[in-house]
């Protein structure tokens, strides 16, 4: 089962967007819309295969991720604790809304690192 497509979400009077709540000139607002995520939809859809059960991650959230991993060094612990803190990560991985509960498992990173490390490498 792939990834839920995004929905188009509606307003909720108790919770801001997240385009409400950041400086869409900071640049990782600026990077998220120059960013062409439908790549990566395409390009790793087939490395995060789910044919039950629940839908595969997102592409965009494990690029996102992976992104923030490697240009603050950080581990996969931490990457999902700052992500759940920062409405700028939110917003760049796509998240509408301000989330209080981390998007994956951190051991999640580690098993889409394998599955796209090594074809991605030789691009």
């Amino acid at each position: 089962m792939k990834p839920h497509p995004r929905q188009k979400e509606q307003d909720d009077l108790l919770r801001p967007r997240l385009t409400d709540m950041i400086d869409m000139r900071h640049e990782l607002a600026k990077l998220a819309a120059l960013t062409d995520w439908d790549f990566f939809e395409r390009e790793w859809d087939e490395f995060f295969p789910s044919h039950r059960g629940r839908p595969a991650t997102s592409p965009r959230l494990v690029a996102g991720l992976l992104y923030f991993q490697h240009a603050y060094r950080l581990s996969d612990e931490a990457i999902v604790a700052r992500w759940v803190e920062n409405p700028y990560y939110q917003h760049f991985t796509g998240e509408t809304f301000f989330q209080h509960r981390p998007p994956i498992d951190p051991s999640s990173l580690t098993r889409s690192r394998n599955r796209i490390g090594e074809e991605t490498d030789h691009r």
